[in-house]
């Protein structure tokens, strides 16, 4: 049952990351479509990130009220849906409407999965796991470049798309059963565990049990926001995911503006070359699925700074082209290990019971940074240089640093 389980939950990734790059290679030939200049892509991508947001605070009591299977078939279903109406929306506004179901799908989904493994599976498999959402959105751009190349359109690449999460939502349906067996067999276990006689006599497993004793879910199985900010070493995680999807989403934005503007390549080759920092983030993942098996989250998390910090300094020391891009990949490579290993280790820092909050409140700034982060950042490159990349994504990096040092110290207790 565990093994067919986790198949379901690699299966539920890649179709968490299918959707996730289909606007930035259908937009292209959307918006002369709709007859909208080329800025309104940014309209759609914070529909959708709010909408991501919005669910993630959420889904804490939505998880605690449906469970993790029936949330999972839900978003899928969601985000099946919202693609569905991207191909079929006439004009822009209604491409507007379809991007909030669009975001509220993929927050919940997100919380629920990453938490599940966190719990119940070993940090290689996060890692495994993330790499998969990489091949979800490496596949999307390759249906919708199918389906422009063949003369369906982008609409039909969103068709092809939705059609591929519909059969997903079909077997995690179809899988409703499996997730019941296994959420009741882990309340039995809850239960159990509980009701051990010698369970008062035990120490706590980890700092925040001393620290926080109060702070813990309710009777109806969730922590409000106002609980969860309050639990001691929260508001540090918050900035280490806000300051990760700073990094990650500047760089994934912006290298290829920053190969072309500040180290004078040519523009279809400095777009090529920008797709090497998810390359390197997917194919890291891979790798860091093995790594895992002998080193800790928090030396993976440190290893990750430490490689990431090194592609930074690449891209600062002047060179040619070729070495910035070498830096680009570098950063890929760093920034692979330090999200599933964050994630992994909130239970162990902060406890079981709180985790899925404190998971939701996680990705819920994420997105805030995504949301803030590289738009700032072209603020900074309109009005001085875009070739302070590297020393804008140092300053985020050296915040998160300080705040994962800090996180550390109660991991390793």
């Amino acid at each position: 049952m565990t093994n067919l389980l986790l198949a379901l939950i690699y299966l539920a990734f890649i179709s968490l990351g299918l959707p996730d790059a289909l606007l930035g290679s259908a937009w292209p030939a959307i918006y002369p479509d709709f007859e909208v200049t080329v800025s309104y892509a940014g309209i759609v991508s914070v529909i959708i990130s709010l909408g991501t947001i919005v669910s993630s605070l959420l889904s804490d009591r939505l998880i605690s009220r449906l469970g993790t299977g029936k949330i999972t078939v839900i978003s899928v279903a969601l985000t099946a849906a919202a693609i569905l109406g991207f191909g079929l929306a006439p004009n822009f506004w209604v491409l507007c409407i379809w991007a909030i179901p669009y975001g509220l799908g993929a927050g919940s989904i997100d919380v629920a999965l990453n938490n599940y493994v966190a719990l119940h599976f070993k940090s290689s498999h996060m890692n495994w796991l993330h790499c998969s959402w990489g091949i979800g959105a490496t596949i999307g751009p390759y249906i919708m470049g199918a389906a422009l190349s063949g003369g369906s359109g982008w609409r039909g690449g969103y068709w092809y798309a939705a059609c591929i999460q519909l059969a997903i939502t079909a077997i995690l349906f179809l899988s409703l059963p499996l997730w019941k067996r296994r959420e009741q067999a882990d309340s039995a276990a809850a239960r159990s565990s509980k009701t051990d006689p010698g369970a008062e006599n035990n120490a706590p497993t980890t700092v925040e049990e001393v620290l926080e004793p109060t702070v813990q879910p309710t009777q109806s199985g969730y922590l409000k926001l106002s609980e969860v900010v309050q639990i001691w070493g929260v508001k540090a995680m918050m900035v280490c995911f806000f300051c990760y999807s700073a990094v990650e989403h500047t760089i994934g934005l912006w290298a290829a503006t920053y190969l072309r503007l500040f180290k004078n390549m040519d523009a279809a080759a400095a777009a090529a070359f920008a797709s090497m920092v998810f390359l390197g983030i997917t194919l890291g993942r891979a790798v860091s699925g093995f790594l895992a098996m002998r080193y800790s989250d928090q030396q993976m998390i440190r290893f990750g700074m430490i490689l990431t910090g090194l592609g930074l300094l690449i891209l600062i020391i002047p060179g040619p082209a070729t070495l910035a891009v070498c830096g680009i990949m570098t950063i890929g490579l760093g920034c692979s290990p330090i999200y599933p290993a964050m994630i992994h280790s909130t239970p162990q820092i902060f406890g079981r019971e709180r985790s899925r909050a404190i998971t939701g409140v996680q990705m819920a700034c994420f997105f805030v940074g995504v949301l803030i982060m590289p738009p700032l950042f072209g603020i900074v490159a309109d009005h001085l240089s875009v070739g302070l990349l590297p020393v804008y994504l140092s300053i985020a990096l050296g915040l998160m640093a300080f705040m994962q040092y800090r996180l550390g110290r109660l991991a390793d207790v």
